[in-house]
């Protein structure tokens, strides 16, 4: 991360700026909240848990602040080695950042994944700013109860009441982390809005495609990478992905009779794509089984994750 002065506040000129990590459980709603603070997506979604797998740098303008946020996987307990990895990335995130959003699900409450993060930052003395979403799921009274359990912890330095989904209470989030930001000129230019690399955002719109319609029948060990990326004389783009999986019968799932169904998912794909780069997409997914494929340091290299963790 860039090295900032540590004062709060505007510089003569008025600008602002910081690293804000959204860490939390898996599923809370981090990647929803982040496409939201930014206006547009940046990190997939999905109704699967832990379907970040890297940090996600998303960029946000809020007056005269610019707010980097991190979008972290969600923290579990791990139990194979991309687990771990991702696990060591969210930390490490949260770490680097001026300041940590906690995100609670307030449908779940303080559930065993988020007491283990608030137990983590209270050993390191850490304060988060918490907001509390899903709050359009929950009635009243439940949420005052949450808010007071959250102040007995004594990890909230403050607390925001949000909806990630639609919007509810985002401004007022919004407006508090860029007041306090950190004194200093931008870091990124005005209109960047991630250090996503294209080529792996596009693999990730595929991936989010590929859980949304088959999270109920495909194992979460399948991963997407763009081969080939290439800028046509017309303007389109042709683009070719590689779906990995780990058994023949993945692929068969992935293909599905009469290969109806990666003939769908890469219409989706395609569709969001041409409308995310907002020029003619022509999208070609192959299946490929590549046995313990998360056991390939490259593929961690490319995420940004730590294979030894």
């Amino acid at each position: 991360m860039t090295e900032q002065s540590s004062t709060r506040g505007a510089t003569s000129d008025g600008t602002r700026a910081g690293f804000v990590a959204i860490v939390g459980a898996p599923n809370v709603g981090k990647s929803t909240l982040l496409n939201q603070m930014v206006g547009t997506k940046v990190s997939i979604v999905s109704p699967k848990v832990q379907t970040t797998r890297a940090r996600v740098l998303g960029i946000c303008i809020e007056g005269r602040s610019q707010i980097v946020f991190i979008d972290t996987p969600g923290i579990f307990t791990p139990r194979r080695r991309l687990d771990r990895a991702m696990v060591a990335a969210a930390w490490g995130g949260a770490g680097d950042a001026d300041d940590i959003l906690l995100l609670i699900d307030a449908t779940r409450g303080i559930d065993d994944n988020s007491r283990a993060i608030i137990d983590r930052l209270t050993a390191t003395e850490r304060k988060a700013i918490v907001a509390i979403n899903k709050v359009d799921l929950v009635k009243k009274p439940n949420l005052l109860d949450l808010t007071n359990d959250l102040n007995r912890c004594g990890v909230a330095s403050e607390i925001f009441m949000i909806s990630a989904q639609t919007g509810e209470g985002v401004p007022d989030l919004l407006a508090f982390l860029g007041e306090n930001m950190i004194e200093g000129p931008w870091l990124f230019p005005e209109d960047q809005i991630s250090d996503m690399p294209q080529r792996l955002l596009a693999a990730e719109i595929t991936r989010e495609k590929l859980y949304l319609k088959l999270h109920q029948e495909l194992p979460y060990a399948t991963t997407i990478e763009t081969e080939n990326w290439e800028q046509r004389d017309d303007g389109s783009v042709k683009i070719d992905q590689i779906i990995y999986v780990e058994r023949p019968s993945q692929k068969a799932i992935v293909l599905g009779k009469g290969g109806r169904q990666i003939k769908a998912l890469g219409e989706a794909a395609r569709r969001e794509l041409e409308e995310m780069l907002d020029v003619r997409v022509h999208l070609f997914l192959f299946v490929k089984v590549r046995e313990k494929w998360g056991d390939d340091p490259d593929r961690y290299r490319d995420w940004g994750l730590d294979f030894n963790a």
